[in-house]
């Protein structure tokens, strides 16, 4: 019996845009939204950008109940990120992460479109 062997390597699926969540971030998300009464199965956090801020542009955040119809999804660690397809441009590659020091506790965006970002972190130029 012969067998046939296929020497073309398999075609990968061309990734879109995409933001990535720590596993400390999730669980943030997840206890906010519990907090609030509100199921991590349907809500989640609402992360964007806006035109302000000291270097341009500024993140946005607040606790969503459910995503929008043009809204991109991301998940992981059971936690939900929405994202307005705007805002993905600025925001592809990006990781969100949860700090809490001496000096500071909240959400840390890790960029890579940042050109340049101002002293406290929360305005970017892109």
């Amino acid at each position: 019996m012969a067998m046939e062997i296929s020497t073309q390597a398999p075609q990968a699926e061309k990734a879109g845009p995409v933001i990535h969540l720590t596993e400390k971030a999730a669980k943030k998300i997840i206890a906010l939204l519990a907090k609030d009464g509100v199921s991590p199965e349907t809500g989640g956090l609402r992360v964007g950008v806006q035109g302000g801020g000291c270097s341009g542009l500024s993140y946005a955040m607040r606790l969503d109940t459910q995503a929008r119809d043009r809204d991109k999804i991301f998940e992981e660690f059971g936690a939900r990120i929405f994202v307005d397809p705007k805002s993905l441009l600025y925001l592809n590659g990006t990781t969100l992460e949860y700090e809490e020091t001496l000096m500071r506790q909240g959400f840390v965006f890790q960029n890579p479109n940042a050109a340049r970002s101002c002293g406290c972190g929360s305005s970017f130029t892109a």
